[in-house]
């Protein structure tokens, strides 16, 4: 299986571009997968870079209805609309975030986009034998502090996100479970119980996604000490290896590394890892 950081917020190669977003490409068995799409076209200039064909793209994943990970939906329908494109139904919502106090900023997906050219799902998939949908989740724990500056709107109403929308994805190809998390709104901790569920305690080989972890204000901002909890708790964990970035911060992941050491490391747009 081969993963390749096509849209991450930082540049740690100068030949790509960045952009606050996420995108995987994936090649498996059976499959050539995108997951997510970054805010932009971004993923198709840095596949360009990569001489990843985007024609051959047969799976399209949106982890979850905000900008920065279907934003550039509209520019793979102008160079591929043979792609299946799973997305939970609600992902179409109306989701807006605080950034400043009391202010809300549209952070939703476009709403010219034709609903019938996707696959609109209501909690579980599964498409095929290599890949699994998991929108199910118990978030009775460690759900992200962050959470609380992201809202539906509803009837005129601003009410908090319970990210019923969002969906991660888990690949089975080879021998290897490989899991793709998105921003882990719901929590990593959580995501990561489900996925054990789902492989009945089978090894996760490798982890790529955001865990949600920062946050523009103080008070929502995760403490050192329930970060410590999470590194803790993810060190345990029966994974092999992590690969975070995006909403996971800094100064969060400075923390996990701390206590994960090499099984952690960031991604980066222009990132090929071979499992």
């Amino acid at each position: 299986m081969k993963i390749i950081t096509l849209v991450e917020d930082s540049q740690e190669n100068p030949n790509f571009g960045y952009e606050h977003g996420v995108s995987f490409y994936i090649e498996t068995k059976n499959h050539r997968i995108l997951f997510d799409l970054g805010q932009t076209d971004l993923f198709i200039k840095n596949a360009i870079k990569l001489n990843i064909d985007l024609k051959m793209i047969d799976t399209v994943i949106i982890s979850h209805g905000h900008y920065d990970h279907g934003g550039g939906l509209k520019y793979f329908l102008n160079i591929n609309n043979k792609a299946k494109i799973y997305i939970q139904k609600s992902a179409f919502a109306n989701y807006y975030s605080m950034r400043k106090k009391n202010e809300y900023t549209y952070i939703g997906l476009d709403k010219t986009l034709d609903h019938n050219m996707f696959i609109l799902l209501e909690k579980d998939f599964v498409i095929d034998n290599e890949l699994v949908l998991l929108n199910q989740i118990d978030t009775s724990i460690f759900f992200p502090m962050s959470n609380q500056t992201l809202f539906k709107k509803a009837n005129n109403n601003f009410i908090l996100d319970d990210f019923s929308h969002e969906q991660s994805l888990l690949i089975k190809s080879d021998g290897l479970n490989v899991w793709f998390a998105g921003c882990a709104h719901k929590g990593i901790i959580n995501i990561i119980n489900q996925a054990e569920e789902s492989i009945n305690g089978n090894k996760i080989d490798a982890l790529f996604g955001g865990f949600h972890l920062k946050s523009r204000y103080e008070e929502y901002q995760e403490s050192s000490e329930n970060i410590q909890k999470i590194a803790k708790i993810l060190k345990e964990k029966n994974v092999k290896k992590y690969y975070t970035g995006h909403c996971t911060g800094t100064y969060a992941y400075d923390i996990i590394k701390t206590i994960l050491k090499d099984r952690v490391t960031n991604f980066y747009p222009g990132l090929i890892v071979n499992l």
